[in-house]
């Protein structure tokens, strides 16, 4: 491995910023397919790879999320040209023999239901985040949220209750004008340990 261009690190990290309003402009079907096939290399425990992706990407779908958000949510995602609701598979196990070298993992999450529980939630988020990075590698703007309720998006898009939501990521080409100023980082003495 070799460290990645200095520009690289600012598109992803350094000068990416969570984006309030979008610009008029589509986001392909095509690049969210790009976006997830990236996304989906990311490393998770046992490659159990729990996340579920719901990509909103028209009016009516927008509208049957709205009922769902802050007020201060709600403006920029029905603007925004994608909401991507990141869920996690509760049965993600189901899969384990197709996607894990020892297909007796889906007994050890089955005959265990709050290690399974705390494996999909973990690794959802995880792969959420790695959703976000792939998408602004590819050029797409994120506005991660979790300023809504949980329990109507799972209604409302999720009846059975096999999918539940973890958290909302608007996607699309920002809009410089609508950014709030840089925010604060702790610095690595607060935030880590060298033992």
């Amino acid at each position: 491995m070799t460290r990645i261009a200095d520009s690289a690190l600012a598109q992803i990290f350094l000068d990416a910023r969570t984006q309030n309003g979008f610009l008029d402009r589509p986001v392909s079907d095509a690049l969210l397919h790009e976006v997830y096939d990236i996304a989906k290399m990311g490393a998770t425990s046992m490659n159990c790879q729990p996340m579920r992706v719901v990509f909103l990407r028209t009016p009516e779908a927008k509208r049957r999320l709205a009922p769902a958000l802050t007020p201060g949510n709600l403006d920029k995602t029905m603007a925004a040209p994608v909401t991507a609701i990141i869920a996690r598979d509760t049965q993600f196990f189901e899969f384990m023999p197709e996607i894990w070298h020892k297909p007796e993992a889906r007994d050890t999450f089955a005959g265990n239901p709050p290690m399974a529980q705390a494996t999909a939630q973990r690794n959802a988020t995880l792969q959420g985040a790695y959703l976000m990075i792939a998408a602004r590698a590819l050029g797409l703007d994120c506005g991660p949220m979790s300023g809504f309720d949980i329990a109507r998006v799972n209604a409302e898009f999720f009846p059975d209750g096999r999918w539940q939501a973890d958290f909302l990521c608007n996607l699309g080409y920002g809009d410089p004008s609508k950014l709030f100023g840089r925010q604060p980082r702790h610095d690595f003495d607060r935030a880590c340990r060298l033992l």
